[in-house]
């Protein structure tokens, strides 16, 4: 074990266990092999949304919608999650979770393409952005990202480390994961060089960018 993987697991022995429903959707996505956010990751997405206290929240990735529910944990009940799933099955099993946890009336379910529903959402709409999605279309969200994303807005983008990848040459990467290398890399230098945003990339899970509209 690396150094640094000693560090994650000293902190993930601190990090508390979901509990009650939430707990059992957890469990139920890892045992199914549901992509979902990492202990750390969803820590501290908490402190963000803690700071931020934004009312209106988009997901580009709602998966079972455990993240969503976990973020509803943590902000005012005026405010409202908008979150898109492109798979008919993981969206209607979010739903369900969502009902079961009596939150349909906090958070709204889009079915689609996330770009095409992304072209047709309001611009500055939204003051706290999630995406966590298909991660070779990352660098195709973000004009649309940036025209709703409120001034001043958080942009939270998950997963951009690849498992280390992305700091592979592109030849070294197996050629079926080349594209979504590329993507990537191309992504986090436009996070880095649009003169719309401040970022940084933070080694937290599997890497997280960090995003303010200017």
């Amino acid at each position: 074990m690396t150094s640094l993987e000693r560090v994650s697991s000293f902190i993930k022995s601190y990090i508390k266990d979901d509990e009650g429903i939430l707990g059992e959707i957890y469990s139920d996505a890892i045992s199914n092999g549901v992509p979902i956010m990492r202990p750390e990751t969803k820590e501290f997405i908490k402190t963000q949304l803690l700071l931020k206290k934004p009312i209106s929240i988009l997901e580009i990735g709602t998966a079972v919608g455990y993240s969503s529910l976990y973020f509803s944990q943590y902000i005012s009940l005026e405010a409202h999650i908008t979150t898109i799933e492109l798979d008919e099955e993981r969206a209607d099993i979010a739903c369900a979770n969502i009902k079961r946890m009596k939150k349909d009336n906090q958070i709204t379910v889009i079915r689609g393409d996330a770009y095409e529903v992304l072209g047709k959402l309001e611009s500055d709409a939204y003051d706290f952005v999630f995406v966590d999605a298909a991660k070779g279309q990352y660098i195709n969200y973000l004009e649309d990202v940036l025209r709703v994303t409120k001034k001043d807005g958080l942009i939270i983008s998950d997963n951009i480390l690849q498992d280390g990848e992305i700091l592979e040459s592109h030849f070294l990467v197996e050629k079926r994961n080349r594209t979504i290398h590329d993507r990537m890399r191309q992504y986090v230098y436009a996070l880095f060089n649009d003169e719309r945003l401040e970022s940084t990339v933070l080694s937290v899970g599997d890497g997280i960018g960090v995003s303010i509209k200017k």
